[in-house]
């Protein structure tokens, strides 16, 4: 790879970099991505509702929010047409290009960006180097913008390489909530696909090591709570009242009071909680975000459970109404061993790299594994990598960065994988 491709990675990576957007608002992200993808030419570009049901999308934001971010992206300069196209938060695109016979190999990246506002301090190289977040407050926290330049740069890479087959490649959104995975593979693009890549940039593996296949990724999902009271004067007659945060007081110290598994692993988190109005009102109505993990989607059903019974006993207990929503969630899907011995070749003959692990724990959560599952139980191979990166801090934080060396090394991976499959079967 010469210096030039080196130089248009970083540029791409960049331009994303500057303008993140959260789940399901990827408005001007995804008419980039269009631009970009028929400059490089696809045979097929399915765009938002072409590209999956938006029925079957989860955490989808209020309307307020997506008008929002709608408007933000045509300020901006997005194309009017592609924005039309996704209005109404229907973001996202799938892109396909047919190379002659062989097998059809799927390739999932994610795009949307996290509520982080990015750090603006001296040695942030983001800062430093003039491509920090415009937007004040989301953050491409967690490599998206990389995974981004990596599925563009592979669709070329593979145009120009010995690969015979269908290669489709899904731009997809709301991983951070979990939203997109689910539509984008009960679509028709992802059936029958024999071989299914999805990726990561960095989870604390350095620039220049390799995971060729995650394992024990945690099946999960989020929940969003309203507890509904009484007001009262809580000097006059705090007896008249029903106390949301009361009952949400004791919902939250019996979810972490949840009984472990003999089966494995979960977790529970109350993430946030809002309510209330002043210090002499009994508060009449709280609101709270939490989720649910397991080791299987089992033992994240399990979780689930409690949780949602925790909260519903709780407000019961101090006469008040609990609804709990399950607003998304993910179930786990391993690599397939065969599928990771491809990755490891693949990144065997890739330079820059100079350690490989066949396997290693993720110790998160994924939505890529609906496509992962739907390409299992459809008869084919699904692997989720790693590619690694030097970063300063860890994801989801302000200062998170990537060290874009890294952008060539995944390039690489995923293209020699995804010829190695059309050529070489495993």
């Amino acid at each position: 790879m010469d210096d030039s491709v080196r130089t248009r990675l970083a540029e791409l990576r960049r331009a994303f970099h500057r303008y993140p957007e959260p789940g399901w608002c990827e408005f001007w992200t995804t008419a980039r991505l269009i631009e970009e993808l028929r400059e490089i030419g696809v045979d097929e570009l399915a765009i938002g509702p072409d590209a999956y049901d938006p029925a079957d999308r989860m955490a989808v934001p209020e309307d307020e929010v997506l008008d929002e971010w709608y408007d933000r992206a045509l300020d901006r300069g997005a194309d009017p047409a592609i924005l039309e196209q996704v209005r109404g938060g229907n973001t996202g695109c799938v892109a396909v290009v047919e190379l002659g016979d062989g097998p059809t190999v799927g390739l999932r990246v994610d795009i949307d960006g996290l509520y982080i506002d990015e750090s603006a301090a001296d040695g942030h190289t983001p800062a430093d180097e003039g491509f920090r977040s415009e937007t004040g407050e989301t953050m491409h926290a967690c490599g998206h913008d990389t995974h981004m330049t990596w599925g563009l740069a592979t669709i070329d890479a593979i145009k120009r390489s010995d690969f015979s087959g269908r290669l489709v490649v899904f731009f997809q959104p709301a991983e951070e909530v979990s939203g997109g995975g689910a539509p984008m593979a009960r679509s028709e693009y992802a059936a029958d696909i024999d071989y299914f890549f999805a990726v990561h940039v960095g989870l604390d593996h350095p620039t220049g090591e390799v995971v060729a296949g995650i394992e024990r990724p945690l099946a999960m999902c989020h929940i969003d709570v309203e507890i509904e009271g009484d007001s009262a004067h809580a000097g006059k007659a705090p007896e008249q009242g029903a106390n949301a945060i009361q009952a949400l007081g004791t919902a939250i110290s019996n979810v972490y009071a949840i009984p472990r598994h003999s089966a494995g692993m979960t977790r529970v988190n109350v993430g946030r909680v809002e309510g209330g109005t002043a210090s002499n009102i009994i508060a009449e109505d709280v609101e709270a975000i939490a989720e649910a993990r397991g080791e299987t989607t089992a033992l994240m059903e399990y979780a689930k459970t409690e949780l949602t019974k925790k909260f519903e006993t709780a407000a019961e207990m101090h006469d008040c109404d609990a609804t709990v929503e399950v607003v998304s969630e993910s179930p786990r899907a391993d690599s397939d061993p065969e599928l990771v011995d491809v990755v490891a070749r693949a990144a065997e003959d890739v330079d820059s790299v100079d350690r490989i692990l066949p396997t290693a724990d993720f110790g998160a959560s994924e939505d890529a594994t609906f496509l992962m599952k739907r390409v299992q139980e459809e008869g084919g191979l699904a692997c989720y990598s790693i590619v690694g990166t030097d970063h300063p801090t860890s994801h989801h934080t302000p200062r998170f960065d990537v060290d874009e060396r890294s952008l060539e090394t995944g390039v690489s991976v995923l293209s020699n994988a995804i010829v190695s499959v059309s050529t070489d079967r495993p």
